[in-house]
């Protein structure tokens, strides 16, 4: 798959997880019985995981698979955090800015 497909890919992701994360706090807010369900954001790191372990073979400046990996593993820091002690820590906001700030520096340095 072509990298450029695959930043379009994990740039969807990542917003798509980002709007998640700051969508869903707020519908807590309103009673509709929904409740948080941490298999979500567990479905947006693999997928995240995917397509990042896909791209950084590809990537030769290191601050940039610094960039990415660092970005899941502190999601997977937040959604282990979930799972462990129930507990919702905003560092997943931080990992979803840096998977999509990576994807964008990685999309704007191809020649297209």
């Amino acid at each position: 798959m072509k990298s450029k497909l695959l930043d379009a890919i994990g740039i969807s992701a990542a917003v798509l997880c980002l709007i998640h994360c700051i969508v869903f706090p707020l519908l807590l807010i309103v009673p509709m019985g929904i409740s948080h369900n941490p298999y979500i954001d567990l479905g947006f790191l693999i997928v995240g995981t995917i397509v990042v372990f896909r791209i950084t073979k590809q990537v030769k400046n290191t601050w940039l698979n610094v960039l990415f990996w660092g970005s899941i593993g502190i999601i997977a820091v937040s959604i282990l955090a979930d799972f462990i002690f129930e507990i919702h820590i905003p560092l997943i906001y931080l990992g979803a800015a840096g998977l999509i700030t990576a994807h964008l520096i990685n999309f704007k340095h191809h020649k297209h």
